[in-house]
């Protein structure tokens, strides 16, 4: 029907325009261009109107910028190569955050939960798991509990919903092991050096959230100042495994059962190394920043089998095709979010995500760039091209726009389109410059 009205190339080039993303954000409304007199202020005649009734989708269809990989394969793309530049530029320099940070110490570190009770696995040693068994990386057993009925969900959804405290209260006790390391007091290490971080939240087969995290030691200024002689990579290591190992956070008490949360014991913390060719010897910069960017945009679906959305009753469970496993972790979370003294954690807001509801992406103010600054860079890029294109000065015209929602996703008829489209060029998430 689109072909007989003569609307299918125009819808073609609407749809191109999102880059690939499915699950477009769909806007009534409109947008106009006046010229400006400079001289006098006086508005002038319209250079361009945009109604969204008079597209060929009938709305305006924006990318939906999620960064899920399994809700939106092309945005969350745009949201890993962000994440790349920010780490990247964390380690290298660039993007504002000057070069001299290559030279600062840097190291990658996991923090991973505690133990909640066995469950199936692939140890190391190459020996089989405790079931007798040796699985294989794709084996959906792997991560589930050796004795369900025994194992401690209670405290595993707990634990993840104390994560991002737990996270804070490390980051609290790094600066001072730091400062106990160099010799100094608290408040005299704030005029020697800095510490900068970037961390992604990963889940575990298990459910449990783990933490990868880039650290870095600088100056009291930051990356714009060199660290103090003392300040070596070997030192922060070692305050990072004290710090990880003194952090502790107190948890509700639930039927007479105090919770108390700390880091697991598996901690792992490697210096970071300047060389892109290492013949596998060395952690570069290009490996933790593709590592970290990966996790990014990946959710607890993708390692456990749980959700990828809330939901709303917990009979969805029932016809939802999840693992034994994630439906009695979301079950648990559902259980504990109706109790009135636990109604801070949001625990049913977050039970899809088994209770951990904390930034899947977070770093320290003098890090690097943001990834919001990143996204303007973009945006600033393509008006630019569009500026070119129209021959339109940006100080002589005023724009005056009205939006408002009216849905997500696109028809059966658009997204069987856009599945034979090529992205419009400067619309697939290109890396920015600067």
């Amino acid at each position: 029907m689109l072909a007989s009205l003569g609307t299918l190339p125009e819808l073609a080039r609407q749809l191109s325009g999102l880059g690939g993303c499915t699950h477009p954000v769909r806007l009534d409304g409109h947008r106009t261009e006046y010229a400006v007199d400079t001289t006098t202020g006086e508005v002038g005649r319209v250079l361009h109107h945009l109604d969204s009734a008079a597209l060929p989708a009938g709305n305006l269809l924006v990318r939906c910028n999620n960064r899920r990989a399994t809700r939106c394969a092309a945005c969350a793309e745009v949201y890993r190569r962000d994440t790349y530049h920010l780490i990247t530029a964390g380690l290298r320099g660039g993007k504002g955050t000057p070069e001299q940070v290559g030279a600062h110490p840097r190291v990658f570190a996991t923090f991973t939960a505690p133990s909640f009770g066995p469950v199936h696995n692939r140890p190391s040693s190459g020996r089989p798991c405790r079931c007798g068994i040796r699985h294989d990386d794709t084996d959906p057993a792997l991560g589930t509990p050796l004795t369900p009925d025994t194992y401690d969900y209670e405290a595993a959804v707990l634990w993840n919903a104390h994560a991002g405290a737990l996270w804070r209260r490390f980051s609290i006790y790094l600066r001072r092991e730091v400062a106990k390391l160099a010799g100094l007091t608290q408040r005299a290490f704030r005029d020697h050096a800095r510490i900068s971080f970037a961390k992604v939240a990963e889940y575990q087969k298990r459910g449990a959230v783990h933490f990868h995290a880039v650290i870095r030691l600088d100056g009291p200024e930051g990356g714009d100042t060199s660290p103090p002689a003392w300040a070596t990579a070997e030192l922060l290591s070692d305050a990072i495994h004290a710090a990880a190992t003194a952090a502790r956070v107190s948890g509700p008490t639930v039927d007479g059962r105090a919770h108390n949360f700390t880091f697991g014991r598996q901690l792992d913390v490697r210096p970071i190394r300047s060389s892109d060719f290492d013949d596998g010897q060395e952690l570069t910069e290009r490996a933790v920043a593709a590592y970290i960017a990966k996790y990014a945009t990946k959710g607890a679906e993708t390692a456990t089998g749980t959700l990828d959305r809330p939901i709303r009753f917990v009979a969805e469970l029932a016809q939802a095709r999840i693992t034994d496993h994630a439906r009695r972790m979301i079950r648990t979370a559902w259980t504990l979010g109706a109790r009135p003294e636990l109604a801070d954690l949001r625990l049913r807001a977050w039970a899809h995500m088994l209770g951990f509801r904390g930034h899947f992406s977070t770093k320290s103010r003098r890090y690097s760039t943001t990834l919001g600054a990143l996204r303007d860079a973009r945006a600033e890029w393509r008006r630019a091209q569009a500026l070119a294109a129209n021959e339109t000065d940006p100080d002589t015209t005023l724009v005056l726009a009205h939006w408002v929602y009216a849905g997500t996703g696109l028809t059966d008829a658009e997204a069987w389109l856009a599945e034979t489209l090529e992205p419009a060029p400067g619309t697939e998430g290109e890396p920015t410059h600067g």
